[in-house]
């Protein structure tokens, strides 16, 4: 009883810290991409939005699917530790290299001259973000969590001071360029500082061995991943131009920041929390359902709640120059409502080391899209993102069809724990639509849907009697 309370101690205190981090880091992600946005176009953000792509398989790659591989090890030593330091160190140098000198051929690729210098300072990250691969798996693994949000707090402060402050000295796109590069760097630095475990100078890279069958996996999966996840920064900068390609970037941007939160929270404890208990299938099974309740809890009205401001909020705090931006932001919500379930579907499969299946189910949707996508392509940019993004809701019965074998969860489960938190949502929206229909003043407007949004929902559930809106707030005021 006593190991199950401790348990259940730590996962609701990752819970809070990881969604307190996360929380912070969106809020001040809002505030200096309204400072930065307010200065640079969408031209500058689709220069830097063209590299994505290479940066995300790079960083994929020298990660390797090792914090996974450590974190699922029953028992794991120093050694472990210390080879995945090397090999990540030493790939991280490799790639820099590669990609610096494949900087023109990224230019001529796009026609963007100006890609070559921008290139090989985003490109900068990888000589020093792979040192601290080895001790974000530690971190992460003793469910460290309240370091790992000093950490991203204290890194993206310190990025984002640099970033605006180089903005309006006038370097433009350079100035997100080194913000982005600044942010690996400082987090890097300050995860070695952090983590108890120190790297040793021996070199001994047999312990990756028993690894890299789990983890090559991972890593073939997450290439593919970053593949799809920036298939639009290829097409849209191939051929149309950066400025639409900034406008897209930019609504899929803030729609991150929401979704961040959400995952930033549960991806703090569920892998470790689920790997704890993998062997008590009713009791993983009883945490698992309970995290997608509170995931769609939480998603539901934040997600669904900012498409629904959406318009607002880009004229009042972007400004008009970004409006194009709206149906972006909007589409990306409709699925980021739903995404924290794709991360627990995810986190189940490797806690139970279902890496196969993990990958076979990435592939399968990523293939997809990219079928759809080219389908869609004559059509315009909307029916490609609109395609895009319904291919994702038929990923996610790939992925619960493997899951039932693990867990006997039924979609009908699946549906009686997210419905609730939908239909008090949709009330909400219905009751605010009616009330606001009058009212012109966009400020006014903004406001009014928030707050009339956000407490008929807390009302209802409150009503409704639901449990993890009363234990959530029975959490926060014991919280030490």
């Amino acid at each position: 009883m006593l190991k199950e309370y401790t348990l259940k101690e730590k996962t609701a205190k990752g819970l809070f810290w990881g969604g307190l981090s996360s929380g912070v880091q969106q809020l001040l992600n809002f505030v200096f991409g309204l400072i930065l946005a307010r200065i640079l176009d969408a031209n500058d953000y689709g220069l830097v939005g063209m590299l994505a792509i290479f940066s995300a398989i790079a960083s994929t790659i020298q990660e390797s699917g090792f914090t996974a591989a450590l974190t699922n090890q029953k028992e794991i030593c120093n050694e472990d530790y210390n080879a995945v330091f090397w090999f990540s160190s030493l790939t991280g140098i490799l790639f820099y290299f590669i990609l610096f000198f494949s900087a023109p051929l990224i230019a001529d690729f796009y026609n963007k001259p100006e890609l070559v210098g921008l290139s090989r300072i985003v490109f900068l990250g990888f000589l020093l973000g792979g040192m601290s691969i080895a001790s974000n798996a530690y971190l992460f693994k003793t469910l460290m969590i309240k370091e790992r949000a000093k950490i991203d707090i204290l890194a993206l402060v310190v990025s984002g001071v640099v970033g605006v402050i180089l903005v309006l000295l006038g370097f433009g796109y350079y100035g997100l360029a080194i913000q982005t590069t600044t942010y690996i760097v400082v987090g890097s630095f300050l995860k070695i500082y952090y983590s108890p475990w120190k790297p040793k100078t021996q070199l001994n890279f047999h312990p990756l061995k028993k690894m890299f069958s789990f983890s090559f996996k991972l890593i073939l999966t997450n290439v593919f991943t970053q593949i799809s996840n920036n298939v639009f920064s290829i097409i849209l900068g191939k051929f149309y131009s950066p400025k639409q390609l900034g406008f897209y970037s930019q609504g899929q941007k803030w729609t991150g920041m929401g979704s961040q939160l959400i995952n930033g929270m549960l991806n703090s404890v569920a892998q470790p929390v689920l790997v704890q208990i993998s062997e008590d299938k009713e009791r993983q099974k009883k945490a698992f359902r309970k995290m997608i309740r509170f995931g769609a809890f939480i998603s539901f009205p934040v997600m669904l709640g900012f498409a629904f401001i959406a318009k607002e909020f880009i004229w009042i705090f972007l400004g008009e120059k970004w409006l194009p931006s709206v149906s972006f932001l909007q589409f990306f919500c409709i699925w980021g409502a739903m995404v924290y379930l794709w991360v627990l579907y995810m986190n189940l499969l490797i806690s139970h080391g279902k890496s196969d299946i993990y990958l076979y189910g990435v592939v399968f949707t990523g293939v997809l899209q990219l079928f759809v996508v080219v389908m869609m392509f004559p059509f315009g940019i909307y029916p490609m993102v609109i395609g895009y993004i319904g291919v994702y809701y038929i990923g996610l019965l790939f992925w619960h069809y493997f899951i039932s074998q693990i867990l006997s969860v039924t979609i009908f489960d699946i549906i009686h724990d997210i419905a609730p938190y939908f239909c008090a949502l949709l009330l909400s929206f219905v009751l605010c639509f009616y009330i606001v229909r009058q009212v012109s003043n966009i400020y006014i407007l903004l406001v009014l849907k928030i707050l009339i949004v956000a407490i008929s929902y807390i009302s209802i559930l409150w009503v409704c009697k639901s449990v993890i809106l009363k234990e959530s707030l029975n959490y926060l005021k014991h919280i030490r």
